[in-house]
């Protein structure tokens, strides 16, 4: 089982991380939160303490959050490897190359070895509940990623089943919900209908598990790449950066939940005027580490 380098008590975390060089191991990208590094058939994906909210980058790592990440997509990616194969081959720094292993400091614990694949670009979201930019526009038009629904649902309500509501996916600025039709004819219908169905398939059995551990899996979002033409997981799974956690134990359809996620982020910067394009405002240290905080509790609730 994946283990977080501080996962609980008054342990601090390790001084945070924003960005990551390593010397003689060629860079192959570098995301909003992740740095992949190019070891021939396979990559390096190294999470930072960096965080975006609105496609944007804060200024502000929050200490500990790329442990978190990390940690979390190991778990889901072992647990749910029967329903759908993913890119992970191990997080072991002793098993890297030796001009890897040089920075096993920096590595540890945020750190995994994947397969290559070629991504498909569409984010693969799945909503079991009324939350977010799916309440937004439900308000507007009654529909969720252009689809109807059924007239008088509240916020944070319970979806009669689980919906899938792909989005384009932007390397820079806002992703774009379309809907499926619009999906069919951006990647062809068969592959089209392998990820929605593997999005399910992924979502109840994380939304199952989270249930038993006092905590509603709202909603996710998965990325997919395909290797030899098989469909497999990619990225990162299940935590607080790409999913909705809500305590179960306070749940109450009607208004916003608490949550162990970066929707406490999204909100204070609602609340700040921030016009959601660059440059961010800064963040208070008491947003930060409240963030931090809400990371940490999701792994503990997920994983222990």
């Amino acid at each position: 089982m994946p283990k977080l380098l501080y996962p609980r008590g008054d342990a601090p975390p390790p001084p945070p991380l924003a960005e990551l060089n390593l010397p003689g191991v060629p860079l192959y990208a570098r995301g909003k939160v992740r740095e992949m590094y190019d070891l021939g058939d396979r990559l390096l994906m190294v999470a930072t303490d960096r965080i975006s909210a609105f496609d944007v980058v804060m200024r502000e790592p929050v200490p500990g959050k790329g442990l978190v990440l990390t940690a979390l997509s190991e778990f889901w990616f072992r647990a749910t490897s029967h329903l759908v194969p993913n890119h992970l081959l191990g997080s072991d720094v002793a098993d890297l190359p030796a001009e890897v292993r040089q920075h096993a400091r920096l590595l540890e614990g945020r750190s995994l070895l994947v397969r290559k694949a070629r991504r498909v670009d569409i984010e693969c979201v799945v909503r079991g509940y009324l939350a977010g930019s799916a309440w937004a526009e439900y308000r507007r038009r009654g529909t969720m990623a252009g689809e109807p629904l059924p007239p008088g649902l509240v916020e944070s309500q319970q979806l009669p089943e689980p919906l899938f509501t792909p989005a384009t996916k932007a390397e820079s600025g806002h992703d774009e919900n379309i809907t499926v039709a619009r999906m069919r004819e951006l990647v062809g219908g068969e592959l089209a209908e392998q990820l929605r169905r593997a999005s399910l398939q992924l979502y109840q059995y994380a939304e199952a598990h989270a249930r038993q551990r006092g905590i509603i899996l709202a909603d996710t979002k998965f990325e997919f790449g395909l290797v030899d033409g098989q469909v497999i997981l990619i990225d990162e799974a299940l935590t607080p950066d790409s999913s909705r956690f809500w305590p179960a134990d306070t749940y109450c359809p009607g208004q916003a939940q608490p949550s162990f996620d970066k929707q406490y982020l999204r909100d204070y910067l609602e609340q700040s005027g921030w016009n959601k394009e660059p440059p961010p405002p800064p963040l208070p240290p008491e947003v930060v580490q409240r963030t931090a905080e809400k990371y940490r509790e999701a792994y503990v609730r997920l994983v222990s």
